[in-house]
């Protein structure tokens, strides 16, 4: 008989630990209950801490041979019923995609988290913003979640989970080398206080159960594994029940259903913070730790008499368009804050469609943007 004490699945308290371990204690807050992950930088003190962890909460932890393996194992357990995770950074998330795919198709809800950096180098960037929503194959809608410090990135990876089983949908925590290295305060409040969803199980018995059968928000309702519910998950199209059928209104159904539960619940999805904006004439849109030197910037322009606003980007996919287009209409001027070439920025820019200006404060140097050098941008613009 084991007569070991289990730990605490959530350390209420004040901490200072890094991102990596944050995103960690985000999980098992969440109910995260089985792990597989394969050593990359800057991500690895999440399978560290993920492999002392969560064996010790009743959960098990995998180490796979590559990133592949570690994403279908995560599928998997996601469709016998756990709440399942992975974690990977930049280079690594190009080598899981097949398995992502898989992921979308078969509706098995699950947690990503991708520590961005450099190529090759541990260096900050926001260069995989695309890749999050477009590297897998085929017809899905993705969620992506952008923290911007270590508190949010326990946050937020709740705030994932809870997606994850409510959509049954992969969603990706959109980490960077930034947040995920240094080391904050963080705080973890009561188990009690914590807002947990879990998936909606079928209360339909295995001969009238449908699978893949739309319900609330086009969700299908889960089935328990190993209880006679003998359903197929293939990535091929499938009908209601679940059996592979070619026929292009099966295909068309299930893609629209899909991609639907998705993009016709935006309200329920798309979650964006203001700053300053009440009476802004130019406004800043950031996500993830371009956040921080951004706010610096606006009250550096705030100071200075100009009136400059701030829209943090919660989430970044599905992209917040009524948020966005709300700004459009009330500033002459938009500016888009990126650490990279300037990729998401035409997201932004197409959703303002000429109702504003629009501007670009831009770098791909594995630095995160000084407040110095968006106040600059900002100045350029009011004049």
């Amino acid at each position: 008989m084991d007569t070991k004490k289990k730990e605490e699945r959530v350390l209420t308290g004040v901490h200072f630990m890094p991102g990596n371990y944050a995103n960690v204690e985000g999980a098992l807050s969440a109910g995260c209950d089985f792990f597989a992950g394969y050593p990359i930088t800057p991500a690895n003190e999440i399978s560290e801490r993920m492999a002392k962890r969560l064996p010790a909460v009743g959960g098990k932890f995998m180490q796979g041979e590559d990133e592949l393996c570690s994403i279908f194992a995560v599928a998997g357990a996601s469709l016998a019923g756990a709440k399942a995770m992975t974690a990977t950074a930049s280079a690594g998330y190009n080598y899981l995609q097949e398995g992502l795919e898989y992921a979308y198709a078969v509706e098995a809800p699950c947690v990503i988290t991708d520590v961005q950096r450099c190529r090759g180098e541990n260096y900050a960037s926001q260069a995989d913003v695309m890749q999050m929503r477009w590297g897998a194959a085929g017809d899905y809608e993705a969620i992506c979640l952008a923290p911007s410090s270590v508190q949010e990135l326990y946050d937020y990876t709740i705030k994932a989970f809870n997606l994850a089983e409510e959509f049954r949908n992969p969603v990706v925590i959109m980490s960077e080398t930034t947040i995920a290295l240094m080391r904050e305060r963080l705080e973890i409040p009561a188990e009690d206080k914590l807002n947990i969803i879990n998936r909606k199980y079928t209360n339909l018995s295995p001969k009238e159960y449908k699978p893949y059968a739309a319900g609330e928000f086009g969700v299908p309702d889960f089935a328990p594994m190993g209880e006679g519910f003998n359903t197929i998950r293939s990535i091929n199209p499938h009908d209601e029940i679940g059996n592979i059928d070619w026929d292009p209104e099966v295909f068309d159904k299930l893609c629209k259903r899909l991609t639907g539960k998705i993009s016709e619940n935006k309200d329920r999805i798309c979650e964006t913070e203001s700053f300053y904006m009440d009476d802004a004439e130019v406004a800043l849109i950031a996500y993830g730790s371009e956040v921080r030197p951004a706010l610096d910037a606006v009250e550096m322009a705030r100071n200075s008499g100009m009136k400059v606003g701030l829209l943090k980007l919660v989430t970044v996919w599905p992209v917040p368009e009524k948020q966005i287009d709300e700004i459009a209409k009330q500033v002459r001027a938009v500016i888009s804050v990126e650490m990279n070439i300037g990729k998401y920025a035409a997201e932004i820019e197409r959703v303002c469609a000429g109702r504003c200006n629009t501007h670009r404060i831009t770098k791909n140097r594995g630095l995160i943007h000084s407040p110095e050098e968006i106040f600059n941008g900002i100045k350029e613009v009011w004049a």
